[in-house]
């Protein structure tokens, strides 16, 4: 395919590199299961943040899926190093 030989993959790549560190900061700052974490619990008294939280499951589901595509255009375009 033509697409994964162009420009246009590079920046897809990027795109989705860009995607995946800005939900996983996203996912950090609304997990409560990560020990030694305790931002989460003192940003819970806040009404925003509340708001906020109840999209944390849709915020893993757009992560894994960008990790997902970047890996595929990635290897598809880079090939596999080894």
């Amino acid at each position: 395919m033509d697409i994964f030989q162009s420009i246009i993959a590079v920046r897809l790549i990027f795109v989705f590199g860009i995607i995946n560190l800005v939900t996983g900061v996203l996912v950090l700052l609304t997990c409560r299961c990560i020990p030694g974490l305790q931002i989460t619990s003192k940003l819970m008294k806040y009404p925003t943040y509340q708001r906020f939280y109840k999209y944390h499951c849709y915020i893993w589901l757009v992560f894994w899926a960008s990790v997902m595509v970047h890996a595929i255009f990635a290897i598809t375009f880079l090939g596999v190093p080894f």
